[in-house]
């Protein structure tokens, strides 16, 4: 089962580059959302199992709309990942991804950046050993009689 993933960003072109980086994967299902005071609504009727939320959205605050999450009782442990280009990178690994109790990633985005924290909140895909086809029956056995 595909884990499902929330972005929370004004930026339209933005939303759909990451939506198509994560879905390519086969592992994700995302919906995009562009308005602040519309996330709750789309939060509660997806009920994802990530929110990657842009701090500066213009019709309502990213942190509003988070401490709005937080506040609903089906929505409140869901894992949110501020995105933001009111820090830098540099700024965000000093404080070892963590402002204000919240992981950010610092805009624009590194794509293999945002794959390690999308797996560090939802697990790591399985290895390619792990989704080798595995025989249902014992192989015959090859061994030479002596």
């Amino acid at each position: 089962m595909k884990k499902r993933i929330l972005i929370v960003d004004d930026e339209v072109k933005f939303t759909r580059l990451v939506k198509s980086y994560l879905e390519q994967t086969n592992l994700y299902e995302v919906r995009e959302e562009h308005r602040g005071l519309d996330a709750l609504q789309t939060a509660q009727a997806f009920q994802p199992d990530l929110i990657l939320l842009d701090v500066l959205i213009p019709d309502q605050d990213g942190t509003q709309v988070a401490a709005q999450l937080k506040a609903h009782k089906q929505l409140k442990r869901i894992p949110i990942i501020f995105l933001t280009v009111v820090v830098s990178q540099e700024e965000v690994e000093a404080l070892n991804g963590v402002i204000g109790g919240y992981p950010f990633l610092a805009k624009p985005l590194k794509l293999e950046g945002l794959m390690e924290s999308v797996e560090r909140y939802l697990g790591a895909p399985p290895s390619r050993a792990d989704q080798r086809v595995r025989p249902t029956r014992r192989p015959p056995d090859t061994r030479r009689a002596r």
